[in-house]
């Protein structure tokens, strides 16, 4: 398949979707919708929502109806890095090739810029969605609530702080990005899977495709922060080492990381192996994962 075609269709789709479940200009304060629309529009590579649509898709479902929660996804995903770009946590100046949320604006804008994103996040994930059950649609934001926070992406984060200035073993590291990074991508492929009609054993599988590479983007993000060229990938490079902290390469070595993300893209691949063509997006994307350059 075409990757690099299907990556743009669906990028299309997703940024033409936020234009419009967005609150338009005059119904929030200008800068505060300048800010939001700042990071969310910046150009990022929509990986989790089209996640959802991919997998919503290889157990036979439909795309369009999925759109506002996929939407809300990339909602909270962006508020999650204007909060992480801010001084107190990694103090970045470029984000996406452009000026941070903070950067661009203040501190305080870009808190609630991401603090609106949240919000509107968990609203849209909640609307009504055709064919799908009431039940099924609270089932899934709940499992959204509790990995995005404590038991995931927030809690993660809080872990990767507190592991600056100090090796960290393998076991350790893989725990904080099993949280920080892998989990929003994993509840991508699941929430998919289910809000599709997925069987039981599909949106198990689907999830564990999910969560390998999860792993695999993480470690990637971690080789790249290495080698990765600053003006492809739209931000500074060797933040990890500035930051004191304990990444894939420093605590396994380049070739041994290199090894775990292509072997982790197998697992995933494997957790494929029993759906059809409808899932060749999915396996066209595992390879993506880690042969990307930004």
């Amino acid at each position: 398949m075409d990757l690099k075609h299907y990556l743009q269709t669906n990028r299309a789709l997703v940024d033409t979707a936020l234009q419009s479940l967005l609150p338009a200009v005059g119904t929030l304060p200008v800068r505060l919708h300048q800010a939001i629309h700042h990071s969310l529009m910046a150009g990022g590579k929509r990986l989790r929502p089209i996640l959802v649509l991919a997998c919503a898709e290889a157990v036979g479902g439909m795309r369009e109806p999925l759109l506002p929660f996929a939407c809300g996804l990339e909602c909270l995903h962006t508020y999650s890095l204007i909060h992480d770009d801010l001084p107190a946590m990694d103090n970045d100046d470029l984000r996406r090739g452009r000026p941070t949320c903070h950067k661009q604006f203040d501190e305080a804008t870009a808190i609630l810029a991401g603090d609106a994103l949240l919000t509107v996040a968990f609203e849209l994930a909640s609307r009504p969605i055709v064919g799908i059950t009431a039940e099924t649609i609270l089932h899934v934001v709940r499992q959204l609530a509790i990995d995005a926070g404590f038991s995931g992406m927030v809690g993660g984060q809080m872990m990767d702080l507190l592991a600056e200035n100090r090796q960290v073993d393998l076991e350790e590291l893989r725990s904080i990005h099993r949280m920080k990074t892998g989990a929003l991508i994993r509840f991508a492929c699941e929430s998919g899977a289910r809000l599709g009609g997925g069987s039981g054993e599909q949106v198990e599988a689907l999830k564990n495709y999910g969560a390998a590479i999860g792993l695999a983007f993480q470690i990637t993000d971690d080789l790249l922060d290495v080698t990765g060229d600053s003006r492809i990938m739209g931000k500074a490079t060797g933040k990890d080492h500035d930051n004191a902290k304990s990444t894939y390469p420093s605590v396994m070595g380049l070739p041994s990381a290199r090894t775990l993300a292509e072997e982790q893209i197998q697992l995933a691949l494997d957790h494929l192996k029993n759906f059809a063509s409808s899932a060749d997006p999915l396996r066209a994307l595992a390879r993506y994962i880690i042969e990307r350059t930004h």
